[in-house]
């Protein structure tokens, strides 16, 4: 009899834990990160990871993969979007109202955007097992995609912006300065910089910084 009782309440552990795998790839694929989504369902990082790899744990036994999950970037959350993207608010409502079978015009409507807009947010942002639309899942998959800001060449504290800072101080133009850094460094390619980016460096940069040194 003792052996019957331990066997149910192994079983109900067993489809406890069953229960939480399930609900953390559900966080997944709604937009969670890993940490976000294995703190939710209260277990670490680490039973999350193997969970998602099917990696052998310590005790021999294997865990079998349970997360098809996607490559995109996490998303910083204090990170600020600009204006022209969608919003996690406007993802949420357009899930909401897609559900309720307004039309992607509606939607548009609702939210002030346009039609095309809202049209490509569901067509590329779809779960591919479904094609359903997850507004966390959207918006970490929308980050992934976003160019990030290239790191300026000319910047402070590099030997090429002293060598540009010093050649405009001797009246040199941008295409000047240009031409001697090939000159001068063939072999370097740090020391390269197009007359376009010299520009760009005096007169659009932020603070003008260089515009100021000169």
């Amino acid at each position: 009899m003792a052996y019957e009782f331990e066997g149910v309440q192994y079983g109900k552990l067993r489809d406890m834990q069953e229960a939480r795998r399930a609900r953390y790839v559900q966080l997944l694929e709604e937009g969670l990160n890993f940490t976000q989504a294995a703190h939710a369902v209260g277990v670490s990082k680490r039973t999350g990871k193997v969970w998602r790899n099917g990696r052998t744990r310590s005790n021999g036994r294997n865990e079998r993969p349970l997360v098809d999950w996607y490559g995109g970037r996490v998303k910083d959350s204090t990170t600020t979007v600009p204006s022209r993207y969608l919003s996690i608010d406007e993802r949420i409502e357009i899930a909401d109202l897609s559900r309720s079978g307004t039309s992607a015009r509606g939607i548009a409507r609702r939210l002030g955007r346009s039609a095309s807009t809202v049209s490509r947010e569901l067509r590329r942002n779809a779960h591919p097992a479904d094609g359903g639309y997850r507004p966390h899942r959207a918006d970490q998959l929308a980050a992934s995609r976003r160019p990030r800001p290239k790191r300026r060449k000319i910047r402070p504290g590099t030997d090429l912006y002293a060598y540009v800072a010093a050649g405009l101080r001797r009246h040199w133009s941008p295409e000047q300065i240009s031409n001697r850094l090939v000159r001068e460094y063939p072999d370097n390619d740090h020391m390269r910089a197009c007359h376009e980016t010299i520009y760009q460096a005096v007169y659009v940069q932020p603070r003008g910084e260089l515009r100021r040194q000169v």
